[in-house]
């Protein structure tokens, strides 16, 4: 099922995004996981991609074990950072021929050992976004940030890199995590304003373990609000406390969400059937199931 058809529903849902082993490791623990995830019946599950494609073919075995075995939707992440056209090809025809209709566009990250795509590979998910386009009948997700990409100075200018990927056939956009849904609900409102309606899900990250902190300021540089910091300072050091509180913290900001007229929320469960369940047992008959 195409994943613009879900977000038609205009009853709540909830989705999930886990990602698979690296290059090597093993499937077992990640598929017990992400079976007991789809359990908690997600109205779709995302699917990471190594940094550079390490792990592509990982992320295609878990996206089709999540569609074939789960009955769950999937969307499959695809980054296209240093990779070729012809690379890009091949990866569509796989995903196609997989059965795997829904596609995360992303540029990625570059690897740690290069500094520029070298020239005829990709440079940014636009471009991405085009070919997918002509490849198939995908339908097709996008990345936004609403505290404004790190690597973009001005708000303004990356909300017309986004207006100029929707325009090139986005089908939805999900958003980093943030802990303010202040910060959502502004930047929402500046997208409709630069004209962008597709629809906008916000992504929540549940912070069940303090030492996440670092790493979540880092990758998104999100504005923390005194209220979870304090849940942080108070909670962080005891791992029950600090599991409860999250879970708390994050089903208070989706029903917030869903309060305020937004039906469908994404949730970075890092691969914790604990925290999802938690989540959902929470929400109850709030959501679709």
């Amino acid at each position: 099922m195409k994943i613009r058809d879900i977000l038609k529903n205009k009853k709540p849902s909830v989705s999930f995004e886990v990602f698979p082993p690296k290059k090597d490791a093993a499937f077992a623990p990640v598929k017990a996981a992400v079976a007991r995830l789809c359990k908690a019946n997600p109205s779709f599950m995302s699917v990471t991609y190594g940094a550079g494609g390490s792990a592509n073919m990982n992320t295609l075995d878990i996206a089709s074990f999540i569609k074939d075995e789960c009955n769950t939707t999937p969307l499959a992440h695809l980054t296209c950072v240093m990779a070729t056209p012809d690379k890009i090809k091949d990866e569509a025809a796989r995903l196609t021929a997989a059965g795997i209709e829904n596609i995360l566009a992303l540029r990625g990250d570059m690897p740690s050992d290069a500094t520029i795509p070298p020239p005829g590979h990709f440079t940014h998910a636009i471009d991405l976004i085009k070919m997918l386009r002509e490849l198939g009948d995908f339908c097709i997700g996008g990345a936004c940030y609403p505290e404004c990409h790190p690597e973009c100075e001005h708000l303004a200018d990356d909300i017309r890199h986004i207006r100029e990927k929707v325009d090139a056939g986005l089908d939805f956009i999900t958003t980093q995590m943030f802990f303010d849904n202040d910060v959502y609900y502004r930047y929402l409102a500046k997208l409709r304003d630069a004209g962008i309606t597709i629809p906008v899900i916000p992504g929540i990250m549940p912070v069940t373990n303090k030492k996440q902190l670092p790493r979540i300021t880092k990758i998104s540089e999100a504005f923390l609000p005194m209220r979870f910091k304090a849940i942080a300072d108070r909670f962080g050091d005891d791992p029950d406390q600090m599991l409860n509180a999250g879970v708390a913290y994050a089903t208070d900001q989706i029903i917030d969400l869903f309060a305020n007229g937004v039906n469908a929320v994404h949730v970075y469960t890092m691969n914790q059937p604990i925290v999802a369940e938690r989540i959902m047992a929470n929400l109850g008959s709030i959501v679709a199931k």
